[in-house]
C-alpha cells in the first residue's frame, strides 16, 4: 500500500468514512520523499512521532526504528490507523492531545534509557506551542525533527538582525542547533494546504556551549526583548521587565559591550546570557 499516492489516501479516508478536519490542522503527505527525509533522522533509534494521521510517516518510522510512539489527537483515525500501520509490532498509538501529555513520564515509560528521536509532522496550528513543550519537557531526545510551515521554519533557523529573529529562535539555540533539510512545497499534501513548509531538525547542544547562572530568568529577559521588539533593549526590560531601573539595565548593557540603543534582535543567546550573569 503506497500511502504517500493521492489516489490511496483518497479511498481511504472514503472507505473509513474519514472526513478532513480543519480544527486539527489535518494535511496528508503525499510526496515520498518527506517521510524518508525526517524518519532518517532516527534510523536505528526509537521515535515519539506526534500526529500519525493516516500513518504515512509512521510507516517509515516502523521500518527505521527499533520502537515507534505515535500521539494522536483525533481518535476517529483509530481504525484507519489499524488497517494502515496496525501490523508494526514496534509501534503503539497513544490517542490523547500532545499539549495535555506529560511528554517527559510518557518518553521514561515507553522508551525508558533507549535513544529517543522526535519526528512529525506538526500541525500549523500548534506548531510553536509543541516544540516548546518538546525542547522544554526535560527529556534528553537525539534530536527533534519536524515539518511545520516555512515561515516557522525560517524563524526557527534565523540569525540575529533578520526580520525572522525572535522569541522562538532563541528558544530554538538554547535547545539546540537548528539545521533545514528540506523545502516542501504545498502541493506535497492532501489537502493542500494555503503556504509551503520545510523540515528542520533540531540536534541538541551540550549544555557547557552556553553558560547561564539563572535560566528563569534568561526566558523572561528574551521574552520581554521580543514582547515590544520595536523598542530598545533598555527600554523593554525597564517596562516589561521591572526588576531595575533603566538606568541600571544601561549601565549592565554597556558594560557587556553593546551600544545602550542596542535592540534585542540584534544579539545572540551568548549575548542575552552574559546580559543575565551581570544582572
Amino acid at each position: 500500500m503506497n500511502l504517500t499516492d493521492l489516489h490511496t489516501v483518497k479511498d481511504l479516508c472514503n472507505r473509513f468514512g474519514f472526513g478532513v478536519k480543519k480544527k486539527f490542522g489535518q494535511n496528508f503527505i503525499i510526496d515520498a520523499k518527506i517521510p524518508d527525509i525526517i524518519s532518517s533522522t532516527a534510523e536505528g533509534k526509537c521515535a515519539l512521532e506526534i500526529g500519525p494521521g493516516i500513518g504515512t510517516l509512521t510507516e517509515a518510522l516502523c521500518r527505521r526504528c527499533e520502537k515507534v510512539v505515535s500521539v494522536e489527537i483525533d481518535r476517529t483515525l483509530e481504525k484507519l490507523l489499524d488497517f494502515t500501520v496496525g501490523d508494526f509490532s514496534n509501534l503503539k498509538v497513544v490517542f490523547a492531545d500532545v499539549m495535555k501529555t506529560d511528554i517527559l513520564s510518557l518518553c521514561r515509560e515507553e522508551f525508558g534509557d533507549k535513544k529517543v528521536c522526535v519526528c512529525a509532522n506538526l500541525p500549523y496550528y500548534v506548531t510553536s506551542p509543541v516544540l516548546l513543550l518538546l525542547m522544554e519537557c526535560g527529556f534528553p531526545f537525539e534530536s527533534i525533527t519536524v515539518m511545520v510551515q516555512k515561515e516557522v521554519a525560517d524563524r526557527l533557523c534565523a540569525d540575529p538582525g533578520t526580520p525572522e529573529y525572535g522569541a522562538i529562535t532563541l528558544t530554538c539555540r538554547r535547545y539546540g542547533r537548528p539545521v533545514k533539510l528540506a523545502d516542501v512545497p504545498k502541493t506535497s499534501f492532501y489537502p493542500v494546504p494555503g503556504v509551503d513548509s520545510a523540515v528542520v531538525s533540531i540536534i541538541p547542544a551540550e549544555k557547557e556551549e552556553i553558560y547561564c547562572k539563572d535560566e528563569e530568568l534568561l526566558t523572561k529577559v528574551i521574552r520581554a526583548s521580543f514582547n515590544q521588539r520595536r523598542k530598545t533593549l533598555v527600554n523593554a526590560l525597564s517596562s516589561g521587565l521591572a526588576l531595575k531601573t533603566k538606568e541600571e539595565y544601561e549601565k549592565i548593557i554597556v558594560s557587556c559591550g553593546h551600544r545602550a540603543d542596542v535592540r534585542g534582535e540584534k544579539l545572540s543567546l551568548s549575548d542575552f546570557a552574559e546580559i543575565v550573569n551581570n544582572m
